[in-house]
């Protein structure tokens, strides 16, 4: 496979590339303009990716910069606190890390966000790159800036935007996910279809054993066509104010169920139900057909992915909803399909509509 450099611009102006490759190997041309030479790099990971992939990434980088370390938190959304970054924040300052070095990403989604939110935060804000190890966070969490924490059991309630210098993806890495990891990838990546490209949506379900499969070339037009389809969004709406929220289908029920399941439940899951559940509101409204919501919900099953829960009362999910950071004026801000591949933002949905689809996904 060749080498794809996916340009992002701010405001018309080069903000960074999205580098996709299948090694390591060409990370130090892909940071050749970051001018790595005199400066420090921390190399954050956690504690599962760490011996996987530090030392390799290490090897690498020593020769591009005048001292390199790693900082590895605990893996596990229950790390994802205020607590940990402090821990980073003192580690770097004995360190004597000054605005000019960086910092480097090694890992998911939950240690994209937290390397990220520490960059934006730290000194006020230094250089920091994305080096993600997940197909989540391949096609989804390192693209766009958004960096932040946990707050107690509130979900990325704190944080900021702060885009990184360089997203370097290897595509080998997604070998070593297991299945659940691998399937709450594909969540995020069917809703990319749904919301913004029917042919990408046809191409994932006409090749759904492939990718399953993991066949390399299926999956790097897979993580290129997300990556597309979330640069295009974030290109559009940086900080979002407007389109860009079009990113959060299925996540208004999904980060309730997530946080109701105690973070038990693969984000990308959690996604996938909170989608099946929007389909049926939109479906129920005459937005989408019979077939479409049918269609939507049942590959989700194709990918491993859940079409129903249990264990929680629908009207819990709702009222955890209402302390998610997407409610606007008091309202719910809805993501719905008016087809497939189109989306848009509403704001008048009703708890009975919620509860009706919620009763519909509840086992």
């Amino acid at each position: 496979m060749d080498t794809i450099v996916l340009p992002v611009r701010r405001n018309g102006e080069f903000c960074y590339n999205i580098h996709i490759d299948h090694t390591w190997d060409m990370l130090p041309d892909a940071l050749r303009d970051l001018d790595t030479g005199n400066r420090r790099i921390c190399i954050v990971t956690d504690s599962n990716v760490g011996p996987l992939y530090a030392e390799a990434v290490k090897t690498i980088l020593a020769p591009l910069c005048r001292e390199i370390s790693v900082f590895t938190f605990p893996a596990g959304e229950d790390h994802k606190n205020l607590d940990e970054i402090r821990k980073l924040y003192l580690y770097l300052t004995e360190q004597q890390f000054d605005r000019n070095d960086i910092l480097f990403s090694l890992g998911g989604g939950v240690v994209g966000d937290m390397t990220g939110f520490a960059a934006a935060t730290f000194l006020r804000g230094i250089r920091f790159v994305q080096l993600p190890t997940t197909l989540l966070s391949q096609v989804d969490s390192s693209i766009g800036g958004k960096t932040g924490v946990d707050l107690d059991q509130y979900k990325n309630m704190v944080g900021a935007f702060h885009m990184p210098s360089l997203v370097y993806i290897n595509l080998s890495v997604l070998n070593t996910l297991d299945g659940e990891q691998f399937a709450s990838g594909m969540g995020e990546v069917l809703k990319h279809g749904l919301i913004r490209d029917s042919e990408y949506y046809v191409y994932l379900i006409s090749n759904m054993e492939e990718i399953m499969e993991r066949d390399p070339s299926v999956l790097a037009h897979v993580v290129e066509g997300s990556c597309r389809i979330k640069r295009a969004v974030v290109e559009a709406d940086p900080t979002e104010k407007g389109e860009r929220a079009l990113l959060n289908y299925g996540h208004t029920l999904g980060h309730a169920i997530e946080k109701l399941k105690n973070f038990t439940l693969p984000h990308g899951h959690c996604v996938a139900l909170g989608c099946v559940a929007a389909g049926h509101i939109a479906w129920k409204r005459g937005m989408l057909d019979e077939g479409e919501f049918y269609e939507l919900r049942d590959m989700m099953v194709f990918f491993d992915l859940p079409i129903g829960f249990d264990g929680l009362i629908p009207e819990d999910i709702i009222e955890a909803a209402r302390h998610d950071k997407k409610m606007d004026a008091g309202e719910f801000r809805f993501i719905l399909l008016t087809k497939i591949g189109h989306a848009k933002i509403v704001s008048d949905v009703t708890e009975n509509e919620m509860l009706e689809a919620l009763r519909f996904i509840s086992y």
